[in-house]
């Protein structure tokens, strides 16, 4: 059995980048050079690489030695494919997501991430993931792949499933789903919905236009990291070069006959269910009587109300854009957008509900809003998090992104009794640095970044977006198994002491990257220098006082306030936040990172200048 499962591996997993040359000049790729290697080997029309009789473990170890180096076996009479667009990919990494263009219609933006290109990045993760895992002898490794609401995601799971049962692995198809369950599908164990699966696909692109599409990528072990990506990206591009009519044929025949399709939403929303019930005593309605809108924004978020929130017996009437619409008409499906907040607070307010939760497009990402119509996302949200896990685990540390206030770092460590590890902007970097803290013996139970992504140990360090609104259900769910009263007060009385500043703003200094100025040099390396220059100024100004401990940028305290810019994690801007107790308190702040930024030709202080100017 385990034998003929290795034997039907084929074209997508290990093919690789054809010797130019040779393609050039032929149509038949070189392999002589891996003869030694490559004696069981077959021909097969397309680029077909497969084995008879190869054992699981040799394919591992053939295609990770040489993955770079493998030359397409192109038969004399496959097709090639010279309309194949020519694609940059490593140009879709967007750190440990990729991302890219994938419908038609916005000007200066072409489609890079065509079915096609997909169909070769599912390949390589197939790939990648047969080098990760051993195939059980009794069945093939398994992949699941669900998406959100965009209107390119029926195409490319289509196309997704394609390269994965080209590759030789099984698809369970999810359908509409949210970035979380994605995650949880590695973990479940119920073998009637074919869990748990070894790897898994979610494709969205978060909160970006409808034109945009990407992919995350899980194991049980976490979502993929940045250095992963690039493998599989690179694997992609070998991939794609080889491809044949004959090969993506082949890959859709596979893929007609072996995807199978799950309701796992169910399952998941169900888990979610029973969490807020053990929370509450094991009532089975422990929500009854409480009214909670909820504000999917046309996204995947729209089954909160009817499979969770409804079945723990509270009002969801006044819930808003829970059918998915990938054009997103109403709002942005983003809890950092204003007009986003703006739309969730008034449906609060009008249908005088207990509390209101929006959502981002693929749910790892939420907020909240109070009866009284207080929004509970940034830093309060935070705040309330850490509140709450402080009163489970009391003295931990709790670590979120850069852009933090000063007034958090009190709550917490002065009010709450915990720690505050204020490190790098990036959701994946937070949760990171807390699992690198638990692993030195820093207890961590909870990184949790300004945008909303929020991750706890208890719930494997994945962010979860529905789960930490979970969080405060089963505290508003044991508050009233507790006799206590008072709806959502019980979550706004806990951010009681939390000092706010009176402005905050953030700003973007763009750096012209075809400025003279920067000399060759790359636009990281320009940006690294206004940093030093701005933190030598800030040293030798008495009025101002370096952060210290920082991690990334420059932050510095001053005038009742403080600063920090930093360098974007992807684009050549260097972000600017600031926060202080009153507007000119923020104009000294923003005038000493002028005089700075001013001696840099590159920079477009544009939204600085106007900041201080007004």
């Amino acid at each position: 059995m385990a034998s003929s499962i290795s034997g039907k591996i084929s074209q997508n997993v290990l093919v690789a980048q054809c010797c130019k040359q040779n393609r050039q000049s032929s149509p038949q790729c070189q392999r002589d050079r891996f003869a030694p290697v490559t004696h069981k080997l077959l021909s097969f029309p397309g680029v077909r690489l497969s084995w008879d009789g190869t054992s699981t473990m040799q394919s591992h170890r053939f295609s990770k030695l040489n993955r770079g180096i493998v030359y397409c076996n192109v038969a004399p009479s496959a097709t090639v494919i010279p309309s194949l667009e020519r694609v940059d990919f490593l140009k879709l990494q967007n750190g440990s997501d990729i991302r890219g263009v994938a419908v038609a219609g916005v000007e200066g933006e072409p489609v890079n991430l065509t079915e096609p290109v997909t169909e070769a990045i599912a390949a390589a993760f197939s790939a990648w993931l047969l080098n990760k895992k051993k195939s059980n002898e009794s069945r093939r490794l398994r992949v699941s792949i669900g998406h959100d609401s965009r209107v390119s995601a029926q195409k490319l799971q289509d196309a997704a499933s394609r390269g994965i049962a080209g590759a030789g692995l099984d698809v369970v198809q999810y359908g509409l789903a949210s970035t979380p369950a994605m995650f949880n599908s590695t973990l479940t164990e119920k073998d009637d919905i074919l869990c748990p699966v070894d790897g898994s696909i979610m494709i969205t692109a978060s909160h970006l236009p409808y034109n945009r599409n990407g992919f995350k990528f899980f194991t049980n072990a976490g979502g993929l990291g940045k250095p992963d990506i690039k493998d599989i990206l690179e694997r992609a591009a070998d991939i794609y070069q080889c491809f044949t009519t004959e090969s993506l044929k082949n890959s859709e025949i596979k893929a007609s006959s072996s995807i199978k399709r799950v309701d796992y939403m169910s399952v998941y929303s169900s888990d979610l269910v029973a969490a807020v019930r053990k929370a509450a005593g094991n009532t089975e309605k422990p929500l009854e009587g409480f009214h909670i809108i909820v504000d999917a924004g046309n996204g995947a978020g729209g089954f909160f109300a009817g499979k969770v929130l409804e079945p723990l017996g509270a009002i969801t009437s006044g819930s808003q854009f829970l059918e998915p619409d990938g054009l997103f008409p109403n709002h942005i499906p983003n809890p950092e957008d204003k007009a986003a907040m703006k739309s969730i607070t008034e449906a609060v307010l009008s249908n005088k509900a207990d509390l209101g939760i929006i959502f981002d497009t693929d749910v790892d990402r939420s907020a909240a809003v109070d009866f009284a119509g207080c929004e509970l996302n940034r830093n309060r949200l935070i705040a309330l998090m850490s509140a709450i896990v402080l009163e489970e685990h009391p003295g931990t540390t709790i670590v979120t992104d850069s852009v933090t206030s000063d007034g958090l770092t009190t709550f917490i460590e002065k009010k709450l009794g915990g720690k505050h590890h204020r490190f790098k902007r990036g959701y994946k970097n937070v949760i990171d640095e807390a699992i690198r803290l638990n692993s030195v013996g820093e207890e961590s139970h909870l990184a949790i970044e300004t945008s909303g992504h929020g991750a706890l140990k208890e719930n494997h360090w994945l962010d979860d977006g529905a789960y930490l609104m979970v969080k405060l259900l089963n505290k508003l769910a044991s508050a009233r198994a507790s006799g206590l009263g008072g709806g959502s007060q019980v979550l706004t009385d806990l951010l009681d002491g939390l000092e706010e500043p009176a402005l905050a703003v953030e700003l973007r200094i763009k750096i012209d990257q075809n400025h003279a100025d920067l000399k060759g040099r790359s636009f990281r390396e320009y940006g690294e220098a206004v940093l030093k220059h701005l933190e030598n100024i800030s040293d030798s100004d008495p009025k101002l006082q370096k952060a210290p401990v920082n991690y990334e940028g420059v932050r510095v305290s001053g005038y009742g306030g403080w600063f920090l810019l930093r360098l974007s994690l992807h684009d050549p801007v260097l972000p600017l936040n600031i926060e202080a107790s009153t507007k000119d308190d923020a104009l000294k702040l923003g005038l000493a990172v002028l005089s700075a930024a001013n001696e840099f030709p590159a920079l477009d202080t544009t939204s600085l200048t106007n900041f201080v100017k007004v």
